[in-house]
């Protein structure tokens, strides 16, 4: 008698997939639940510069731990220049015109609005003739454009500080989409831990100065603030970085990107839930369509990546893990060092040769033409990583 078949079992590649998907939501959750630790800093008596200071110097302390414990080579010359400045300007900008917001408009609407950068980051990629004005990102544009018309026009928006609220937080969109656009001028092999630690550092810098300058630094009225603040850095912070540098390499960019748009329904229930916001339906549908945007531009790119892992690959490469996919088992990554252009032709004459390219760094993904791209939806907050944003919150 011939034995029953084996149940069958889950492979490594599908527990990968898997693993990659939660890690993507769980740090989309991370970012989503910021508005509510922000909320009750602001009710325990933080003003916006003293929550932001704190927030980044703790988060850059955690990164630096990270960071001394992984041992990566740190940026030199221009690139930790350019990462200095986009903590110091980019995203302490950005942080401060998201959390004003927040303490002017429901975090729900606030989220929503945030989420235009997408849209508009494939618009200065358009102006600046990186990127084609195609079918798909026209599309994309009129379904952010009027989606953002909805939750404008919806008559849930009343009053001066509810308009400052408004402005804030389209300004963010835009303040966080020049930053991603500058990022991507950053090399593709930094290491997201140390980019990040930099720029979560340039910021706490930034903003102290600025508020003992303008003397908005104080203590808080509640000791309980500070319980807020660090669930802030490390919730909402450091650990979804974490979790987007591992879930980005199982799942790939054009995924975890898609999956980001959890991030404000995370914030959309959990107001609701804790603080009673509610949206009105026409806000409701109008950041659907938002979110919506997000998806028709990375899911071209989702589908091309299919088509890429549809090729045969070598017996000793794991379908699935775009990690172990892209990382050659049989010949040496080329030498640190070289120009820029003699490290291209070397990995065009790997290419040639049949060997892999260098694994693609977390929150990238190369594009039909080979070119590796920031994600627009990713949370990195350092190196070519949109983003989001490893962490724009």
């Amino acid at each position: 008698m011939s034995s029953a078949p084996p149940a069958p079992t889950c492979t490594a590649p599908h527990r990968s997939a898997r693993r990659g998907v939660a890690l993507c939501l769980l740090a989309a959750a991370g970012f989503g639940v910021s508005a509510v630790f922000a909320k009750h800093a602001y009710a325990a008596g933080l003003n916006v510069p003293t929550l932001l200071t704190a927030r980044f110097a703790l988060a850059a302390v955690l990164l630096w731990a990270v960071v001394a414990w992984r041992r990566p080579q740190l940026p030199t010359g221009r690139s930790l220049l350019v990462a200095i400045g986009l903590g110091a300007i980019g995203y302490a900008c950005q942080s401060g015109l998201y959390f004003g917001a927040l303490a002017r408009i429901d975090a729900s609407l606030t989220a929503l609005l945030l989420y235009a950068y997408p849209a508009l980051v494939t618009v200065i990629a358009v102006v600046l003739r990186r990127e084609r004005a195609d079918r798909r990102r026209l599309a994309a544009l009129a379904c952010s454009a009027g989606g953002l018309l909805l939750m404008l026009g919806a008559g849930g928006v009343k009053g001066s500080a509810a308009g400052a609220g408004v402005l804030l937080a389209l300004g963010a969109a835009v303040a966080y989409s020049l930053y991603l656009t500058v990022s991507e001028g950053l090399p593709a092999d930094l290491d997201l831990f140390a980019v990040t630690a930099i720029v979560c550092t340039g910021a706490a810098v930034s903003l102290g100065l600025t508020g003992l300058v303008t003397g908005s630094l104080h203590a808080p009225a509640e000791a309980s603030a500070w319980v807020w603040v660090a669930l802030l850095a490390a919730c909402s912070t450091v650990v979804p970085i974490a979790c987007v540098f591992v879930g980005v390499r199982e799942v790939g960019a054009s995924t975890a990107a898609i999956l980001s748009c959890a991030e404000p329904a995370v914030t959309v229930a959990a107001m609701a839930l804790v603080f009673g916001e509610r949206l009105t339906p026409a806000q409701a549908v109008g950041g659907l369509a938002v979110l919506a945007s997000v998806a028709v531009l990375q899911w071209p790119r989702r589908t091309a990546r299919a088509a890429a892992d549809a090729q045969p690959v070598d017996a000793g490469i794991v379908r699935g893990d775009r990690h172990a996919e892209e990382t050659p088992t049989h010949a040496p990554l080329p030498a640190p060092g070289p120009a820029r252009g003699d490290a291209r032709r070397g990995l065009r004459r790997r290419a040639d040769a049949g060997v892999p390219r260098r694994p693609e760094q977390p929150g990238q993904h190369s594009g039909p033409d080979g070119r590796r791209d920031a994600v627009g939806a990713g949370r990195a907050v350092g190196g070519r990583a949109a983003a989001g944003g490893t962490g724009h919150r």
